[in-house]
């Protein structure tokens, strides 16, 4: 007997979803808003963790247990130090559920990427 539950999670509508920064063409970054790009980038910068990342977002419901998307060819106190990483940037957001583990893209952080990086102004 199983003790799975599927759960529905709130999706922000687009119009909460606030991107932090201008796109990069408009303005100049100011200096908290680079360090806080510049962490979520670095965060995405390894091979393991962006895997991992792309793991998460494209996982159906747009939520994945730890135990779905350990198989990135680390071992798992790794890939919880990468997820970790993840966290700490942003982008990643995580609930408990018993003794496993879901990770949840931030929406707001692949925002703000995205806007920074939009060329057409």
């Amino acid at each position: 007997m199983s003790n799975f539950q599927v759960a529905e999670l709130p999706v922000l509508p687009a119009e909460q979803v606030v991107p932090c920064c201008p796109p990069i063409t408009s303005a100049e970054l100011s200096q908290a808003d680079a360090e806080k790009m510049a962490a979520m980038f670095k965060a995405l910068s390894d091979p393991v963790r962006l895997r991992l990342f792309s793991k998460v977002a494209s996982h159906e419901g747009g939520e994945a247990c730890v135990c779905d998307i350990q198989d990135v060819g680390v071992s798992q106190p790794t890939v919880s130090h990468h997820l970790k990483k993840l966290r700490e940037a942003g982008l990643l957001t995580s609930e408990r559920r018993g003794t496993w583990v879901y990770y949840q893209v931030a929406p707001s952080a692949v925002a703000a990427m995205s806007t920074l990086l939009d060329l057409r102004t």
